[in-house]
């Protein structure tokens, strides 16, 4: 057999098992959250998001919403150096994203049911 035809018969599987794997991967919410970063901002959108005073206060000056809040979290980029990590019950992240050309930094309590908001900045670097 010729390599041009192996390659078609190759290629022509491949295709058909694609088509398969859409085929039933199709309106599923599958997703290859691998990463730590990805892993624990899924973790904590997964929630329910409550605001402290500080950081309420914050958001009411600065006219954010809470959609905007649920993006800044789910796009930002995790700062495990920063980031309380071994606590026994509830881990402390520094999650950091720009909004309007404006870089933020956000902590966030992370319990086992609950987000909590503990302050929102724009950052100082």
């Amino acid at each position: 057999m010729k390599f041009t035809q192996r390659l078609g018969y190759y290629l022509g599987g491949f295709a058909i098992g694609l088509v398969i794997l859409m085929f039933f991967l199709n309106g599923k919410d599958a997703s290859c959250d691998y990463s730590p970063n990805a892993r624990t901002v899924k973790n904590i959108s997964s929630k329910p998001i409550l605001y402290s005073e500080n950081a309420s206060d914050f958001i009411n000056n600065n006219q954010l919403d809470s959609i905007t809040i649920v993006n800044l979290v789910k796009y930002g980029s995790v700062n495990f150096s920063q980031s309380e990590t071994n606590l026994d019950s509830c881990n402390v992240y520094h999650i950091e994203n720009s909004y309007k050309e404006r870089d933020m930094e956000l902590t966030i309590k992370n319990c086992d049911s609950l987000a909590t908001l503990l302050k929102i900045d724009f950052s100082t670097n």
